[in-house]
């Protein structure tokens, strides 16, 4: 088996064991034994619990960027792109459930490390709907706002979703939530 397959068979069997007992109560043998590879793949592959569970943060925002860039670059329109992107980055979530569930629920109490690769992945997508903004408003698209400001409230809008959708009390609302965000979102910012 090459590397890279066995470093994927090791961050599934994380993912998996991450998804039963949650990052606190998962034990980097049970990911040995999950993976059905040795510790000393595991340990050359990643030093640790927490270089694995950053190792699926990247993976999720890795998904994430491709989905969503991929669905700009095809959608016309302010309101077809970011009901694009918004369509995009939750089916991404909706495939990657507990991957989702894991990242966004379960990591609040991971230190430093965490919250510096969080920080890194919410900074490169604030980036990117910034920029559009910025851009909208370049091209008289949009009255000149705080883009920063509106960048961080529609994040904030997406990221409540999900998580609500997380709880699992609303099964169905990543489908209500692109017809009905994705306007709300461009009137917050004077779009028509």
């Amino acid at each position: 088996m090459s590397k890279v397959a066995t470093r994927d068979k090791i961050l599934q069997a994380a993912l998996q064991v991450f998804a039963e007992k949650g990052y606190h109560r998962a034990l980097e043998d049970d990911i040995v034994r999950a993976s059905r590879t040795s510790k000393g793949a595991v340990y050359h592959h990643f030093p640790n619990k927490e270089a694995l569970f950053l190792a699926l943060v990247d993976e999720l925002s890795a998904h994430l960027a491709t989905a969503i860039a991929s669905a700009i670059e095809t959608s016309h329109g302010a309101l077809g792109k970011v009901e694009a992107a918004l369509s995009a980055g939750l089916e991404t979530f909706a495939r990657h459930r507990d991957l989702a569930r894991i990242l966004l629920l379960e990591s609040v109490s991971l230190g430093a490390a965490y919250e510096a690769k969080r920080r890194e992945v919410h900074g490169r997508f604030a980036a990117l709907i910034q920029s559009y903004l910025d851009q909208a408003a370049a091209e008289d698209a949009i009255a000149p706002l705080d883009t920063r400001v509106a960048t961080l409230a529609w994040l904030g809008a997406v990221n409540e979703v999900v998580i609500q959708w997380l709880s699992g009390t609303e099964p169905d609302l990543l489908e209500r939530a692109v017809p009905a965000l994705a306007p709300m979102l461009l009137r917050s910012i004077g779009a028509k």
